[in-house]
């Protein structure tokens, strides 16, 4: 299916869908990977899945031996090598496919936090994303290492507190503005790209099955809220994504085939980051006089990133088809 003819569909469309992903998981209250996943899993419709999973979150509370939450056929990967292997089943698929053992089609994920996605196994994705493999590759974003103990990543917010990069006297927590992996993603010139939050489910459905249908590599930046580590209400977990995307710190954007449309556009940014940041304790040492300048500086860059993004979409909007699948989402 060409993703031209793939549109948005109501909530009755999607929740009739299989479900990839049973229910007896042993994730966080309120943890956003399983919302993530049985969103994207959504994507793939009737297709069976085979997914590559690095040790993380996910892995260490879905198949906790003797008992696995999936469905579909699975594969524990280690943190550097989850793209590699998945790579390899796609591989072993054509060659499957060629000898006439398998007839089926599959859809192939890869699935990692971020600190198996921007840091670990950065390299294992990049050479699958450069070598073309028809894969989705799925990152879903807590912004630290919070499946051991919350240690930093380079997906970790300038100034949050994790177990590696403490408040003191020295340092107000990590020194280091977050990486763009999604823009990291986009360089390697693949068919599709797209960032994402679970607060909007039919934009992440959509965008998966996107994903799933292009032929050739596609990757996903999901946002995913986490009570433990970012020390907020598990209550409060959709909310909290939902106040990110809306103050543009984390925008709802996709790339295909090199052009940029951004599928929210607050128009008047709605909210400041102070706004969320204050509903963490990661971030509760910036909101003193001697630290202020670091939540100053994170909405400065906000709003340069959500700039340089507008720039890009009208920059490549005449590369667009004219059937273009679908417009962005209404502002409120």
């Amino acid at each position: 299916m060409a993703t031209q003819e793939i549109k948005k569909q109501s909530p009755k469309v999607y929740i009739d869908r299989p479900d990839h992903l049973s229910g007896g998981h042993r994730l966080c209250a309120g943890c956003g990977a399983p919302v993530i996943l049985r969103q994207v899993l959504m994507g793939a419709g009737d297709s069976p899945v085979v997914v590559s999973n690095a040790t993380g979150c996910v892995e260490v509370s879905t198949t906790i031996y003797p008992y696995t939450a999936w469905k579909d056929s699975y594969i524990h990967s280690a943190f550097e090598n989850a793209a590699a292997t998945i790579s390899g089943v796609e591989a072993a698929l054509i060659s499957l496919k060629k000898q006439g053992k398998v007839t089926e089609d599959f859809k192939l994920l890869s699935v990692a936090g971020d600190g198996g996605s921007y840091d670990i196994g950065l390299q294992a994705i990049s050479g699958a994303l450069e070598r073309y493999h028809d894969i989705v590759i799925l990152c879903y974003d807590n912004g630290a290492y919070m499946n051991t103990g919350f240690q930093r990543s380079a997906a970790t917010p300038k100034g949050a507190w994790t177990t590696t990069s403490p408040v003191g006297k020295v340092r107000p927590g990590k020194n280091q503005q977050r990486k763009n992996l999604t823009e990291i993603a986009i360089a390697h010139n693949i068919p599709y790209v797209a960032q994402a939050s679970p607060h909007n489910f039919r934009d992440l459905i959509y965008k998966a099955e996107k994903a799933f249908a292009v032929k050739g590599p596609a990757f996903l930046n999901v946002l995913s809220p986490c009570p433990r580590g970012w020390r907020s209400k598990e209550s409060d977990s959709i909310q909290l994504a939902e106040a990110m995307v809306k103050s543009n710190y984390w925008p709802l954007f996709e790339v295909e085939n090199g052009v940029y449309k951004i599928n929210y556009d607050p128009k008047k940014r709605k909210g400041a980051v102070a706004d969320w940041m204050k509903q963490q304790g990661r971030f509760r040492h910036l909101f003193t006089p001697e630290n202020e300048w670091i939540v100053e500086e994170t909405q400065e860059m906000t709003d340069y990133q959500w700039e340089r993004l507008k720039a890009m979409e009208e920059a490549t909007a005449r590369f667009a088809p004219q059937e273009a699948a679908e417009a962005q989402e209404p502002a409120e």
